[in-house]
């Protein structure tokens, strides 16, 4: 597995690739991997083959976080990163500094950002109004610095995703964007790096999500009309409300492709949902079918 810490040396790599035909797979993390990390690798390789480059990013995006959030305590554990990018077929591994990625930011001499302005509105847009143009501008950037065929993301963050391909398609990125289901621990809880976070009590109410999740599913499953989502909300709250660590941030049934909120839910309707459990902010999603 190659090492490359270089803006300019990574993009020297991926021009070179595509002058020879070489097709080239991508997946963007922050770090602190897990299984959902390592199937998207996997993925990756399937989609560009044997003979194809399996490239992977680490880097804690500053720019995505606000001032009041865990930019300096998100978890870190390059080394472990390293091992299992090597295990898991890895061919490139990026790991740009934010020197590389934000040159003379800290000195305010960086101005330039990728700015989505509809489907970011609600959600994680309406929570944390400054991330999702962090996530737009530094997706952007490793997309011209890796160049790839195709990228590979997560469906935990559904918003995120949906963004992302809508920021591919305005933009006119020459790349297919391949979203993988969300992996989940046997107990239901999304895997994220965030999960460090929780304490052994938390951990056992951080189920809530998912239990959220289930209850939402097995309503509309079971109603042949259509259900209002402000009543459906009222009760995903209350059953939340059950674990003491637990405080809803947000609850939203939306259009899955448009993220148009819905105010009647049906088994076409998604939801999304985002949770503190303790000082963890949690997120999580499923299609409601």
């Amino acid at each position: 597995m190659r090492i490359v810490t270089s803006a300019a040396a990574m993009q020297c790599l991926a021009l070179r690739w595509r002058r020879t035909g070489t097709r080239v797979g991508f997946v963007p993390t922050m770090g602190y991997l897990h299984d959902g990390h390592l199937s998207l690798v996997s993925r990756a390789r399937r989609l560009v083959g044997k003979r194809g480059i399996v490239v992977a990013s680490i880097y804690v995006n500053p720019t995505q976080f606000a001032p009041t959030e865990d930019l300096s305590a998100y978890p870190r554990d390059l080394d472990r990163d390293k091992a299992l990018c090597r295990k898991a077929g890895v061919d490139v591994l990026f790991l740009p500094s934010d020197t590389e990625m934000y040159p003379g930011r800290d000195a305010g001499g960086y101005s330039t950002y990728v700015v989505e302005e509809k489907l970011s509105q609600g959600m994680e847009g309406g929570a944390r109004p400054t991330h999702f143009r962090g996530v737009t501008t530094v997706v952007a950037k490793l997309f011209n610095l890796v160049l790839p065929d195709v990228a590979v993301l997560g469906a935990k963050d559904w918003q995120q995703a949906a963004i992302l391909r809508r920021m591919v398609r305005d933009l006119n990125f020459p790349l297919k964007l391949v979203v993988a289901p969300t992996l989940r621990e046997k107990d239901g809880l999304a895997m994220s790096s965030r999960n460090k976070y929780l304490s052994t009590e938390e951990r056992s109410q951080a189920t809530i999500l998912y239990r959220a999740l289930k209850l939402a599913k097995e309503v509309v499953l079971s109603s042949r009309a259509p259900n209002y989502a402000d009543v459906l909300k009222k009760e995903l709250a209350a059953l939340i409300a059950t674990q003491p660590a637990a405080r809803l941030d947000y609850v939203e049934f939306f259009d899955g492709e448009t993220l148009q909120p819905t105010t009647s839910v049906t088994r076409d309707t998604h939801m999304a949902l985002a949770v503190f459990i303790g000082k963890t902010r949690l997120i999580d999603n499923a299609e409601l079918r």
